[in-house]
């Protein structure tokens, strides 16, 4: 966006409204530092949309010099892992959120919320219920139809704190009484219809062992642990809007100075992907993919395993913006990202996938030679580096065809092509097995046309990458597709999620050349016409190189 200013034109940054309510917040003294927080329940891993989250609050902390905090909202323990909390703290640190070091947990705020419980119950605003909670279902009304008070709702303050104190004490069995706000039966959003903010649940905690059997309602923790911790905006995403309400009632009720504000931006949707943890979850435990990790998944750490960078996420959550308008993003659009961030950094070398023999039959017999081919002809200095030649390559079984059709420029019978840095070769013939597949393709060179030697006679059309076979690394190669296929329909007629049977492809026999012989780790290479790739961070050893590919190099997605 730009503005005219005396002529001359100024760049004018546009603002998002969550940017625009902290910019008034400020202006007006409301608030004077930015505390923001990423509050995930240790119950699965992040995925894309959390990053969105992450990236927004941190950001917002840093734009304004403030603070950000990583918070575990562990109030349920019946779902939580240890090991979902090492892994969420990995995902933050990897997109580079700044939050000091310092891990946070509601637990440790456990004793604080009960004595905020106690409060509201001796100030008539909380009671002990002894309904089921099929019957508190029947109780709370319907969307067009009021709720009706429990028998138990009046209760003294008295018997209410007293029994309170007997749920802390593990009086009670499980599920025999809660602990619920007196708000409003009648109140035209449901979550005020005196929410429970209590529960029994004799489970081991993660953090807090067996200390208590008593635990508090998301809905009555979340705006707690904000207030205690002096968060001034909670951001979330639109599906807690309508429990705003509850989370104001909450902090004012409890009387906390200067209390947060709850603003909801719209979440992320990608199309062709699972997002929601529950089916993520039945996924992992049906063994359709190989852990929260695979990376066919959109989970931050699939998308680590698979190559993808904290850059390119973070130019994703650039171009989706912050907006309340809810909508679907198209998943070419982080493909696009990743590729933008790749095509300068990531050297290009050559890796034959589904390989077939190739022999030169007139090049000596014995002989090798090198040839210089640059690294990365979009990045400044990248250099050059010094690829192996010799009397038998590996070429792309597709670049070969016997009968090829109109406008095919690779090697049939009688044609010519280059090899990438290298000569001209002549396609002669071929070998074939039992079975008609052709497992060796014939050609002669022409030592006239060696790369670099400033040959200018005959043009070709085509132009094959190759790998020596005298020294190639032997590889084997995942390829991915989108996981569902939305084009069909994303769930099957019984509610099942319509699988896409050619998400994974194993090629186990591909050929790379040597210069990637000692490839580990997650570093990206571009290889050459097939598209980026990095070895798997977690199958991948020195003596069995597995490598990913991170994206195609042709895209659907055409930035704005």
């Amino acid at each position: 966006m730009t503005e005219e200013t005396t002529g001359e034109k100024k760049e004018v940054q546009s603002r998002n409204f969550i940017q625009q309510i902290i910019d008034r917040d400020l202006a007006e003294g409301k608030v004077k530092k930015i505390v923001t927080r990423l509050p995930p329940e240790p119950n699965g891993s992040l995925h894309i949309g959390h990053a969105k989250s992450i990236l927004l609050n941190c950001g917002i902390a840093e734009e304004y010099g403030g603070q950000f905090n990583l918070r575990f909202d562990d109030t349920n323990p019946t779902k939580e892992k240890e090991e979902f909390v090492d892994s969420i703290v990995a995902d933050v640190k990897w997109l580079g959120a700044d939050f000091r070091g310092e891990v946070l947990f509601a637990s440790n705020y456990f004793e604080q919320m009960f004595e905020a419980a106690l409060k509201l119950i001796d100030k008539g605003l909380a009671y002990v219920d002894d309904l089921t909670a099929e019957e508190i279902r029947e109780y709370r009304g319907t969307l067009t139809e009021p709720g009706k008070n429990s028998p138990y709702r009046d209760r003294s303050i008295e018997e209410n704190r007293k029994l309170f104190l007997e749920m802390k004490d593990g009086v009670y069995p499980d599920g025999a009484k809660v602990l619920r706000a007196k708000i409003d039966m009648a109140s035209s959003n449901i979550n005020m219809r005196d929410p429970v903010i209590y529960r029994i649940a004799r489970m081991t905690h993660h953090n807090t062992g067996d200390t208590w059997c008593i635990y508090p309602m998301y809905d009555f923790a979340h705006p707690i642990e904000d207030a205690i911790e002096g968060i001034t905006h909670s951001l979330c995403t639109l599906e807690f809007e309508d429990h705003r309400p509850l989370y104001d009632w909450v902090v004012r009720e409890l009387e906390y100075p200067n209390p947060p504000q709850q603003i909801e931006f719209a979440k992320l949707y990608l199309t062709n992907v699972v997002t929601g943890k529950r089916y993520i979850k039945k996924l992992v435990e049906d063994g359709v993919v190989d852990g929260w990790d695979d990376p066919r998944l959109v989970t931050l750490a699939a998308l680590r395993r698979r190559g993808f960078t904290p850059a390119s996420i973070r130019k994703f959550m650039e171009l989706v913006g912050i907006t309340k308008a809810q909508g679907s993003v198209d998943y070419a659009m982080l493909e696009y990202c990743i590729r933008e961030d790749l095509k300068e950094k990531a050297p290009r070398m050559m890796g034959v996938l589904r390989p077939v023999k190739l022999v030169i039959d007139n090049y000596p017999e014995g002989q090798t030679e090198t040839f210089p081919i640059e690294n990365n002809p979009d990045a400044e200095d990248a250099g050059v580096r010094e690829v192996t030649f010799s009397r038998e390559l590996y070429i792309e079984a597709d670049d070969f065809m016997e009968e090829p059709p109109k406008k095919y420029f690779r090697l049939f019978p009688g044609n010519e092509v280059r090899l990438k840095g290298a000569y001209f070769v002549k396609c002669t013939g071929c070998e074939k097995d039992a079975d008609g597949n052709v497992t060796v393709i014939h050609c002669t060179y022409d030592p006239e046309t060696r790369s670099g030697s400033g040959f200018e006679g005959r043009k070709v059309k085509g132009t094959i990458h190759w790998v020596n076979a005298a020294d190639a690394v032997d590889a084997e190669v995942r390829l991915y597709e989108n996981l569902i296929d939305e084009e069909k329909g994303k769930l099957n007629e019984d509610g099942s999620l319509n699988f896409n049977p050619n998400s994974l492809t194993v090629l186990p026999y591909a050929k790379l050349e040597a210069n990637l012989k000692d490839w580990q780790g997650s570093e990206a290479v571009q290889l050459i016409r097939n598209g980026y790739f990095c070895p798997d961070v977690k199958e991948s050893t020195p003596e069995h190189l597995v490598i990913h590919r991170i994206v195609g190099l042709k895209s659907s997605y055409k930035p704005a």
